[in-house]
C-alpha cells in the first residue's frame, strides 16, 4: 500500500505536486502574428465582396425558351401567305374533278346560296329528263391558260378524258377577274345546245354581267338559256351591253352664233350707256352755268 500510494508515483494526491508543474506549458504554444479577431472580418468581409453569380446555364435555358416562345407565337398571328394561291387553287379544281353532290364550283366565292340551290334544281332536273351534265365553275383568275375557252376544254378533257365519258358533259366557265366566261362540252351536248345560243351566252350572259359583277344572274341566266335550248324552247335571250357613248357638251355653230349675236347687243349697250350718262350729266352741270 505504501508503495502504491506514494508520492512520486500519484501526483494526483499531491496538489503542490501537480499545480507546479502543469501538463503543457503557454510557452510551448504557437504564437500567431496576426489576431484572430481580424483575420476573421477579413475573410467575413472577403465573402461580402464577392458578387452574386447566376449560372450560365440557366440563363441559356430562359434565353432559348423566350425565343422559342416568340416564333411560335410570330407563326401562329402571322401565317404564312404563298403567292401562288391563285395558281393552286385553279389547279385544285382540275384535281378535285366533278363535284359529286351539286353541279356547282365556286371557287371565286362569289355565288350565293340562293343561286346553287336553284342551280341544282336546273340542272338535276334536265339532266334527269334529257341526261345532259352540266357544270358551273367560277375561278378569280387565270394564269395556266390564256382565256376561258383554254381552261374549260382543260376541265373537260382532265374529268371526262374518253369521249364516252365527256359526250353528254357541258362545262360553264366564269373568271371573275378577267370578265369573261366559256362554255364547251362533248359532242351530243353541243348539238343539243346549237352553236347560236353557245356563241349568244358566251358574247351576252356572262361577259355583260361580269363587267357589272352580277355573278349570280350571268352563271343562271346562262344556265337557263342552256337547258331552253336542250329542252327546245324558245330563246329567253340575254342581256345586252349598254351604250356608254357619251353626249357631247359642246354646242354647234348655229347656237354659237346665236349667243355672239346676243352678247354683242349686251356689250353694246353697256359701252353706249358708259359714255352717254356721263355726257349728259356734264353738259347738264355746264347748262345751270
Amino acid at each position: 500500500m505504501e508503495t502504491i500510494l506514494s508520492p512520486p508515483f500519484s501526483p494526483l494526491f499531491n496538489p503542490k505536486t501537480s499545480l507546479s508543474k502543469p501538463f503543457l506549458s503557454l510557452s510551448h504554444l504557437p504564437r500567431s502574428t496576426k489576431p484572430i479577431c481580424c483575420s476573421l472580418r477579413k475573410q467575413h468581409s472577403q465573402i461580402e465582396k464577392q458578387p452574386f453569380s447566376v449560372p450560365k446555364s440557366w440563363v441559356s435555358h430562359v434565353q432559348q425558351g423566350l425565343a422559342a416562345l416568340a416564333i411560335s407565337l410570330a407563326l401562329n398571328f402571322c401565317p404564312v401567305v404563298s403567292s401562288d394561291s391563285a395558281l393552286a387553287s385553279e389547279f385544285d379544281v382540275l384535281n378535285e374533278g366533278p363535284p359529286k353532290d351539286s353541279y356547282v364550283v365556286d371557287d371565286a366565292g362569289v355565288l350565293s346560296r340562293v343561286t346553287k340551290s336553284d342551280l341544282k334544281a336546273l340542272l338535276s332536273d334536265v339532266e334527269k329528263r334529257k341526261g345532259f351534265h352540266i357544270n358551273v365553275i367560277t375561278v378569280r383568275k387565270l394564269t395556266s391558260k390564256a382565256d376561258a375557252f383554254e381552261y374549260a376544254d382543260q376541265v373537260l378533257e382532265k374529268w371526262y378524258p374518253s369521249v364516252e365519258q365527256g359526250n353528254d358533259k357541258g362545262i360553264v366557265v366564269l373568271v371573275t377577274s378577267q370578265k369573261e366566261g366559256a362554255i364547251t362540252g362533248g359532242p351530243d351536248f353541243v348539238k343539243a345546245v346549237g352553236d347560236t345560243v353557245l356563241d349568244a351566252t358566251v358574247s351576252e350572259n356572262l361577259p355583260v354581267l361580269a363587267t357589272e359583277e352580277k355573278y349570280n344572274e350571268a352563271v343562271f341566266s346562262t344556265a337557263r338559256r342552256l337547258v331552253a335550248a336542250i329542252d327546245g324552247l324558245p330563246d329567253p335571250g340575254g342581256p345586252q351591253l349598254k351604250d356608254s357613248k357619251r353626249e357631247s357638251n359642246f354646242k354647234s355653230r348655229e347656237e354659237t352664233d346665236e349667243k355672239r349675236g346676243q352678247f354683242t347687243l349686251v356689250v353694246g349697250g353697256l359701252l353706249v350707256i358708259a359714255f352717254v350718262v356721263p355726257m349728259a350729266q356734264y353738259y347738264a352741270y355746264v347748262s345751270k352755268k
